[in-house]
């Protein structure tokens, strides 16, 4: 067998193979012999047709079925001795094919680059670190509070914070426009969930009471026919309401099962749940920060092949998740790219760091998954059941693990910030 390989662009490559017509016309006339006791041609008896005549009736079909077999088989043995990793299938092109001539094909594919790592020490990162304080358990103490807030008939002018409900019309050039008008819509004031400018116009009044006034749509508003126009609203206020808070109170904390009402264990309750999110959030940040530290010192080039089969993994997942989403296969390129990117990267830095995959971790992982979820058991029943889920749980912990290694090898700078800077971030 003959090998030769010519680079094509980026990581493509072409393979040409050469095989010596005795090795395909001797695997032929086997098959044909073969065929000696099981073949029937008219006019001679059953093992008795000579082999000169089943090669003229079966020769061709032989011959394209060793040659498709010895295709298979020489390709991967050419590109182990080539030391050629292929991504994806090749695309064969044979020469014609004659018996009694050397056989030659080639192959063309993309194969996997290979990777030279920086060196990891060379890595940084800016390693983010937060408490969960006191302050923070009062916000959120705060925040479910408003949740179970109840609301009372307010004989007074509307203020900040109050709820109105109102009927309202809105006009463009005198006419209303499509989705301009509405009924009992209640409104808290300063919700922001109307455009802007429209609550600062339901301050001060009472029920009852109408108002004219006008307000410009934001030039990104989704409805492209009213954004940047402006628009004439009316609107009568049906009832105002004030907002009353709950008492944290015992009564207050069995409302979150607490039984015996203990207004400090609540308190523990919803800080332990806060440093659990908190970890969770740091880790994610860590991991992301590394991942593009990784990326941004080991630029690889990709098999086009198998960033295409990603993208139809992230397309199908989408519509699955989204029921009636049909977004185009280029809209997920980019992040398949990253993916494909990172998977061989990380592989790199697995190998380099010889880790091993800790079933202990992988247990602590899928608890902490079935933290949310109603039976928590039963879950972990159900992973520990399937192969297939259990080895994605075991890719994340080594995901997990490599980052850690990474972490510890780099030049790390921590950055100290609140709890809720790190969990609401403000977005520009």
């Amino acid at each position: 067998m003959q090998v030769s390989v010519e680079a094509g662009e980026g990581l493509e490559r072409k393979l040409t193979v050469q095989l010596p017509a005795e090795t395909v016309e001797t695997e032929v006339n086997n098959r044909l012999n073969s065929l000696k006791n099981t073949v029937r041609i008219d006019g001679f008896r059953p093992g008795k047709v000579p082999l000169r005549v089943i090669k003229q009736h079966y020769a061709g079909r032989i011959l394209q079925e060793v040659a498709s077999e010895l295709m298979e088989k020489s390709f991967q043995q050419a590109v182990q001795q080539e030391n050629l990793q292929p991504a994806g299938e090749p695309t064969i092109a044979a020469k014609d094919l004659n018996l009694g001539q050397v056989m030659e094909y080639t192959a063309t594919f993309e194969i996997y680059p290979v990777v030279e790592l920086s060196p990891i020490s060379e890595i940084k990162v800016e390693k983010q670190t937060a408490d969960v304080e006191d302050a923070d358990v009062d916000k959120m103490l705060e925040t479910l509070c408003k949740q179970r807030m109840n609301w009372l008939p307010a004989e007074r002018a509307s203020a900040e914070g109050d709820k109105v409900t109102i009927d309202f019309t809105g006009k463009m050039d005198g006419e209303v426009f499509s989705g301009g008008s509405g009924s009992d819509m209640p409104v808290v004031i300063g919700s922001a969930s109307m455009i802007p400018g429209f609550e600062d116009n339901l301050t001060g009044l009472s029920a009852g009471d109408e108002k004219t006034f006008n307000i410009t749509f934001p030039d990104d508003y989704s409805a492209a026919d009213l954004a940047g126009k402006e628009a004439e609203f009316n609107i009568t206020v049906n009832k105002v309401e004030s907002p009353e808070l709950p008492e944290v109170d015992a009564e207050f904390a069995r409302a979150f099962g607490i039984e015996d009402g203990n207004i400090e264990q609540l308190r523990g309750e919803i800080r332990a749940n806060m440093e659990r999110e908190l970890e969770k959030k740091l880790r994610t940040d860590m991991k992301n920060k590394v991942m593009d530290a990784l990326l941004e010192t080991n630029p690889v080039d990709v098999p086009a092949a198998i960033v295409g089969q990603e993208a139809e993994t992230l397309k199908k997942q989408t519509e699955a998740e989204q029921t009636g989403s049909n977004l185009p296969l280029e809209s997920f390129m980019d992040r398949a790219k990253r993916r494909v990117q990172l998977g061989i990267l990380l592989a790199e830095v697995a190998k380099l760091s010889a880790l091993q995959i800790d079933a202990e971790k992988v247990q602590s992982r899928i608890a902490e998954m079935a933290r949310d979820y109603e039976d928590p058991e039963e879950f972990k029943r159900y992973y520990a059941g399937n192969p297939q889920l259990l080895r994605g749980v075991e890719t994340l912990v080594m995901e997990d693990m490599v980052v850690d290694w990474i972490v510890d090898q780099a030049q790390v700078v921590e950055k100290a910030a609140s709890f809720d800077a790190l969990m609401n971030p403000v977005t520009v």
